[in-house]
């Protein structure tokens, strides 16, 4: 059949052509899609306002030789609670760079995809500072890229842990000191959302340990991605 239905995130859009736009989104039925959104940059256009990175859509597409037509969207959830905030946006946006780059085209899974609407769902109803973290760490995990947390990489070592090395896969003790600080309290917040414990880190607040912990992920997600984060360079904190 040459129409086909989908629920899906918009990742990212770009122009194309006079009036079209090209739209990356994520969706649990065919994975990440590419598909043209005909006459979008007009004033006229139905789909303008609901395919905007960071929509939650229902679509129904026509399946092309390259790229697929979107004939019908429903806008399910726009977030505006992230939209509204600019940090809130800025930090989703790294979320949804973050997802694009780390996954093939047309392969469905479901695992991230719940991943990461779930992580838009937490940081829509509560501004909590350790969603992205949280997020990009069990992403690593879902690629089978955790860093070490609890012993030194260097020597082993179970203490005076105070950096943590993407280069080096994870922890570095006093000794072996190489790589981006990290408290000891954000030590123990990474242990919590690799351990399964991530609600319990959410409610944790602001502090220089998030901070730090939001720093060293980054560092480790842009390592393991081989490329830069373009949305993290305009995050606030």
């Amino acid at each position: 059949m040459a129409l086909y239905r989908a629920t899906g995130i918009v990742l990212r859009t770009y122009k194309v052509a006079e009036a079209d736009r090209i739209a990356v989104l994520f969706t649990v039925e065919h994975g990440k899609i590419r598909t043209v959104v005909k006459g979008v940059r007009k004033t006229t256009a139905r789909h303008g306002l609901r395919l905007e990175p960071l929509s939650h859509v229902a679509l129904q597409l026509y399946r092309g030789r390259e790229l697929d037509t979107v004939t019908q969207v429903q806008g399910l959830d726009a977030f505006p609670g992230i939209r509204n905030d600019l940090d809130r946006l800025a930090r989703a946006a790294i979320l949804l760079e973050a997802v694009e780059l780390s996954m093939p085209d047309r392969e469905p899974d479901e695992r991230r995809y719940q991943l990461l609407i779930g992580a838009l769902r937490a940081m829509e109803s509560r501004d909590r500072p350790l969603v992205v973290s949280g997020m990009l760490l069990k992403l690593l995990a879902l690629d089978g890229v955790v860093p070490v947390t609890d012993v030194c990489t260097g020597c082993g070592r179970p203490d005076e842990l105070v950096a943590l090395d993407p280069e080096a896969g994870g922890a570095r003790c006093r000794g072996c000191r190489s790589g981006m600080l990290l408290t000891p309290r954000g030590f123990e917040l990474a242990r919590m959302v690799l351990g399964g414990r991530l609600g319990a880190a959410l409610n944790e607040e602001r502090s220089p340990d998030t901070e730090s912990l939001d720093r060293v992920v980054l560092a480790t997600i842009e390592r393991h991605l081989e490329r830069r984060l373009r949305s993290a360079t305009v995050n606030t904190h």
